[in-house]
């Protein structure tokens, strides 16, 4: 058992997939306590009778037609027209369009490639230094994780539910929950933005161009309406919402737009599906995973550890941020969330903090993760991006990695910045 258990340790340092290891760590557990090997297979076909999982395809193939459409450019036309006039306008700009397409497409980069063309050369045009334009751009890239339809907002939802707690998880509640911090963090960098250009001229206000960027962009600005109104005011599940959003967008950018050909579209879906797949096949090897945490009491003996340690919530909730810094810049979201959430979800509620409240600042901490040096995955993608060192992305995200962490400290601490619009 042990061999086996460095094997595992072994075969994942020299790169093997992550669903093998998980895998192999949840067979080996539950062949030594003598459970038969089949509820794995079990564990995977529990996947069909999780209904809002239909929305992670769904979605994720909504934003990859929109990456390969114009819809970026009209889109950071659209914000530019109307608060470009503003001091900082380009950078808030900037900073919207980017939060607004990562929720559409998750944080996996696809943001700092799909913008980074159109904003970066834009705001060292207008007068940004090019410290804070690459700054900006690096931390844009995941900044859009807490607002819906974020796929990290579903997937957290969808393990949490797997686990007994006193409160359930919706997809619902994390799309509200993740609201109001995603605003306070777009409106503190916001700010910062702001104060870089005090000394810059603003370009004056255009209702010419604000009304030709408007009708240019006029197919596209329902879709967050239809999402977001359609699952709170009850017409449509999630599910539903996906399955929408992805035929509302076919037909916007294919049939109306006509910038994506239809011969085009199995490719796309290709594409999508291997990024869905290979979230699927993790949630399921994570979900046999969880059964035998669970059922080795895992979860109760790391608590009583830790309590042991730390008697405190407040110091818990330190330890924790800390944590979940580290494990933002070693793992992607969706690794992070499948593999720790059943660990920490319980211990954290032993502490006697919200379940919902804790996905916020675990995606929170995750999203800075992404642009913490020395490994951040956001770094490595913009450093190859705009051809930079990587030294000078160090650089220029310290300011906004400041920002945002003292952002999550007041999210962590003030639990009604997540729970304020959920129904509790």
């Amino acid at each position: 058992m042990l061999v086996a258990s460095l094997l595992l340790i072994v075969v994942a340092l020299f790169g093997a997939p992550l669903f093998a290891v998980i895998l192999g760590s949840a067979m080996l557990g539950f062949y030594a306590t003598g459970v038969d090997l089949q509820v794995i297979a079990i564990e995977f076909y529990r996947l069909a009778d999780v209904p809002v999982l239909l929305a992670i395809p769904l979605f994720t193939f909504a934003g990859y037609v929109l990456s390969e459409s114009r819809a970026p450019s009209r889109l950071v036309r659209l914000t530019n027209a109307m608060l470009g006039w503003m001091s900082g306008g380009l950078a808030i700009v900037s900073l919207s369009a980017c939060a607004l397409f990562t929720a559409f497409t998750g944080a996996s980069g696809v943001t700092i490639v799909a913008l980074g063309a159109l904003l970066y050369p834009a705001l060292c045009e207008a007068g940004f230094r090019e410290n804070f334009s690459l700054g900006l751009i690096t931390t844009s890239g995941s900044l859009g994780v807490l607002f819906a339809p974020s796929l990290p907002l579903i997937l957290y939802a969808v393990v949490a539910q797997q686990l007994s707690t006193e409160h359930t998880v919706s997809v619902d509640d994390m799309f509200r929950a993740g609201f109001i911090p995603g605003i306070v963090m777009l409106v503190a960098l916001s700010g910062w933005s702001m104060w870089q250009s005090r000394d810059q001229a603003r370009q004056s206000f255009s209702s010419r161009e604000a009304w030709d960027a408007l009708v240019d962009a006029r197919w596209e600005l329902p879709m967050p309406i239809v999402v977001l109104g359609g699952i709170y005011s009850g017409v449509l599940a999630v599910s539903e919402a996906a399955a929408v959003t992805a035929l509302y967008v076919i037909i916007v950018e294919v049939f109306i737009y006509r910038e994506i050909e239809l011969a085009r579209l199995p490719a796309i879906i290709r594409e999508s599906m291997v990024l869905v797949g290979a979230i699927l096949v993790i949630l399921g090897a994570s979900l046999a995973s969880t059964n035998y945490i669970i059922d080795a009491e895992i979860p109760m003996r790391l608590f009583e550890y830790v309590r042991t340690s730390v008697s405190n919530p407040l110091t818990f909730l330190i330890l924790l941020n800390i944590f979940l810094l580290i494990l933002g810049m070693m793992l992607d979201i969706f690794s992070a969330l499948v593999i720790m959430v059943p660990l920490l979800l319980p211990i954290a509620v032993g502490y006697g903090i919200d379940p919902v409240h804790l996905g916020i600042i675990f995606l929170a901490n995750m999203q800075i993760g992404y642009f913490t040096p020395p490994v951040g995955m956001n770094l490595f993608i913009a450093s190859y991006r705009f051809e930079k060192p990587i030294l000078d992305l160090y650089r220029a995200t310290i300011p906004f990695f400041v920002i945002l962490l003292i952002v999550v400290l007041f999210i962590t601490y003030y639990p009604n910045l997540s729970l304020g619009l959920l129904d509790r």
